[in-house]
């Protein structure tokens, strides 16, 4: 026989759902042949498959050990970097400083050291967060930002941040302003640019078109300029829409690629585009948990490329 109390994180499922994911060598079928002769219960009582889970809840499951054998946990995070920029933090979330060259998650190359990772080790030896005590919820990233782009992610320390977050940036409702420095002078001081964006998943890397085309997504883009000199302009960027690589593709399109971007810009083999997320404003309402966010803005005040661009570092 096995026990749990349900977590904070793990509250609001399902009971086959919780089970499944906690015991991946469970049959499904056997778990409802089980949960129907009351070898699975929740608070000492008779349970169904649909019902949903809360905090404090005590789940038990009278089965052999064998199928019972637990998802096995592997906690490669302990190998990432401690290094953290951490510019807030509360119970529920965190607004962190990703410099340049970190990968927010795992890809092909890098799997141990990456924002996530960090993240989750840090939690971890503070004791906020273990995995054994939360089956399926681990801290998470709200949103993400390219390798050679940095600035502010937010990391989410429970399910219920997280959901609240995504909705939240869904709806807008969280704003995020970048700080860019592009060639040549733009035509307008400030500007809301529209157009298409097309992805090639293959090759990662995105089209942008005037017109809509098949697959093509509605991407929209503001921009005003803060500053102008040798030929470059120092923009802030409200991004309407959040694609893949909008800033760097729609800025590019309309001839004012970013410094520095060898993927859509002028400098080949260059992978270090001046663009950083330096500004994040909850402009929210009815965010539940997070209400105290509400109205609240976050800044990167001393940000490496506007000193490059005063220092006149970009050639």
């Amino acid at each position: 026989m096995k026990s749990f109390t349900i977590s904070e994180n793990d509250s609001g499922q399902r009971v086959d759902k919780f089970i499944l994911k906690t015991f991946p060598k469970l049959p499904k079928s056997l778990m409802f042949k089980e949960i129907r002769k009351k070898n699975i219960k929740v608070n000492k009582k008779r349970t169904d498959a649909s019902a949903i889970l809360n905090k404090g809840d005590i789940i038990e499951l009278y089965l052999k050990d064998d199928v019972l054998e637990e998802k096995i946990k592997h906690y490669d995070f302990t190998n990432a970097s401690k290094q953290l920029d951490i510019i807030y933090e509360d119970n529920n979330l965190m607004l962190l400083d990703k410099k340049v060259g970190l990968l927010c998650h795992p890809d092909g190359n890098e799997y141990v050291d990456t924002l996530i990772s960090r993240v989750k080790r840090y939690l971890y030896e503070k004791g906020e967060w273990s995995p054994e005590n939360s089956s399926t919820f681990s801290p998470s990233l709200a949103n993400r930002i390219d390798r050679n782009t940095g600035g502010i992610v937010i990391a989410a320390k429970n399910a219920e941040t997280l959901r609240i977050l995504n909705e939240k940036i869904k709806t807008r409702e969280i704003e995020k302003y970048y700080l860019t420095v592009v060639h040549g002078k733009m035509a307008k001081e400030s500007d809301t640019l529209t157009a298409f964006l097309t992805k090639d998943n293959k090759k990662n890397k995105v089209s942008i078109s005037n017109k809509e085309t098949e697959n093509s997504k509605k991407i929209v883009t503001k921009y005003t300029v803060l500053d102008y000199k040798n030929d470059k302009s120092l923009l802030e960027i409200d991004l309407i829409t959040g694609r893949t690589h909008q800033i760097r593709a729609h800025l590019a399109h309309i001839g004012h690629p970013l410094v520095n971007d060898g993927k859509y810009g002028k400098e080949q083999g260059r992978y270090r585009q001046a663009l950083y997320s330096y500004k994040i404003i909850f402009n929210m309402k009815n965010a539940g948990i997070l209400d105290y966010l509400c109205s609240r803005r976050f800044e990167i005040s001393d940000c490496e490329i506007v000193n490059n661009f005063k220092e006149n570092k970009y050639i």
